[in-house]
Order: structure tokens, then sequence, then C-alpha cells
């Protein structure tokens, strides 16, 4: 197999900077790729962060560190920086109209043999590939938040990914420090379709009077050694993130179990969103 030498990363929001950290970890050359100057110092300044926090709690060498830093640069929407790249990834905003005119002109401008990756959490992989002239060469590499912690990543196959990508990619992800899985691409991969039905459910559940927010979530945790309840879990997320993935997800299964409740609309329209807007099924700080 060729060996993956230099990564791509589109986007350097929480997943994107996250992804670009753990490639320079292991020593991958890593180039990031934003849309405006502020957004890059912002994303370049939180996985500096992220590298010295870790070297606070003894985590990483300081050398290390230093050398993860000299491994990373920057790029303002000019994608030709990413022209020699072997991996490219994409996490950028999660909008079908977005991926598709960014990964037309990323065709257009890195090489023919280098493999790009999504990582979406509900778009269809094959949907994505499609938007390229290499489908073949296109892969989900689905991290999950956040990444520099999280261990898993799903190694997303479409009916068009050749084996030998799929292989490069699957060992892309172990060189990492992480412990990949194989999936099918389908909506929600592995997951986020165990996941997404059952946080809609404990929705339900609220809605029917079954019990309060606060019992269901210590239900969950006590008797199920969760490491936090459905609506914790909830509010940590996003309501307005978890109810995007649900419509998409039922778009793709027509099931009740994917249907987004109507207590979780009513809740992203009066904003209501979780941590980020410091209300959701709990006033953050204070008591529920």
């Amino acid at each position: 197999m060729k060996k993956i030498k230099k990564v791509g990363v589109l986007g350097s929001g929480l997943m994107g900077s996250g992804i670009a950290e753990v490639a320079a970890r292991a020593g991958y050359d890593t180039v990031v790729r934003e849309v405006t100057s502020e957004l890059l110092d912002k994303g370049l300044a939180r996985i500096r962060g992220s590298l010295d926090k870790a070297v606070e709690k003894g985590k990483l060498e300081a050398a290390a560190r230093d050398q993860a830093v000299s491994r990373l640069s920057g790029t303002v929407t000019d994608l030709s920086a990413m022209a020699d790249c072997d991996l490219v990834v994409e996490a950028i905003v999660e909008n079908l109209d977005e991926k598709k005119k960014t990964f037309a002109a990323l065709d257009e401008a890195v090489k023919a043999e280098a493999i790009f990756a999504s990582n979406t959490s509900s778009l269809t992989i094959t949907q994505l590939a499609m938007f390229t002239k290499r489908p073949d060469q296109f892969v989900g590499l689905h991290f999950f938040n956040p990444v520099p912690v999280m261990k898993l990543v799903e190694v997303v196959r479409t009916i068009l990914t050749s084996g030998e990508t799929f292989d490069r990619a699957f060992e892309f992800a172990r060189s990492l420090g992480k412990e990949p899985i194989a999936c099918r691409d389908n909506s929600g991969f592995v997951v986020n379709r165990l996941l997404v039905p059952y946080l809609l459910d404990a929705i339900r559940a609220l809605e029917e009077g079954v019990g309060t927010v606060e019992d269901i979530d210590k239900g969950m945790q006590l008797g199920c050694g969760y490491p936090m309840g459905p609506f914790t879990l909830l509010d940590f997320v996003g309501l307005d993130t978890t109810y995007y993935i649900a419509n998409i997800m039922f778009e793709e299964y027509r099931e009740k179990r994917f249907a987004p409740p109507p207590l979780l609309k009513q809740m992203v329209l009066a904003g209501r969103l979780g941590r980020k807007s410091g209300r959701g099924f709990y006033e953050h700080g204070k008591k529920p």
C-alpha cells in the first residue's frame, strides 16, 4: 500500500481542528484550509491550546508538542496548498450544497491518486463521492468529539470504494492511535443509527410523562451504566444538531423511530439548544 505522508483538513472548527491535531501528533505533515483568516487563526489557536493542555497534564512531551506544531500549516480559501496531499479529510459545515462545491473544487486541485474522506455524521458518503471524479477513492472517516480524546473512528465504505482505499483509510485511522470500525454507507453509520433513536425515545418518554428529565437521566446512568443520561447528552451535542441529523435520517429511512418529536422541534425554534445557548433540557450552571 502507498504510504500516506501529507494530510489535508478542510475546516478548522471543533472537529476539523481536532482531526488536524491528531494527524500532526501522529507525524503527518498537515495543512488546514479555512474560508477566512479569522476562522483559520481561531482554529490553529485551538490546536495549540489543546496541545499545551496535553503537556500541562503530562500526556505529551513538550518536544512532541513543538514537533506537532511544526508539522501544521494553514491556508485561506486556496486549495492549491493541498495539491500534494495523500489524504484530504472534509470537516466543514453539514450543508450538502457547500460540500458539493468544495469537493468539486478539491477534485481539480489535488493530485489524482489522493484519497478523499468526509467526517459527515449524517449524509451518505456515496452522495458526496459522486461530486468528484474519484468515487473509488472516497471514504467516510467519522471522528467523535473531542477528537484528541475519543478513540473511535467509523471508517465508511461505499459500494464504489476500492479495497485499497478502504484499507489505507483504516490503517490511517489506526496510525492516529484510534480504534477504527468498518461501517456500511447507511445514514447514521453504526453509532448514530443506534444513538439517535435512543435520544428521540427519551424525549418521547418525557412528553408522555414517563419520568422527569432528572429521573430519566439518573435511570439510564445508574440502571444501564451510561456515563451520562440522554438529556445531558442532548444538551452536550446540541438540540439543533440532533434535530438536523434526525430529519436527515428520517428522510433516508422513513421510520418513526428517526422522526423528531414535537418537543425537540419546539425547543430548537425557541432557541433552547443546550450548552451552546446556556439552556436546553437543563439550565446550565443551575438546577434543571
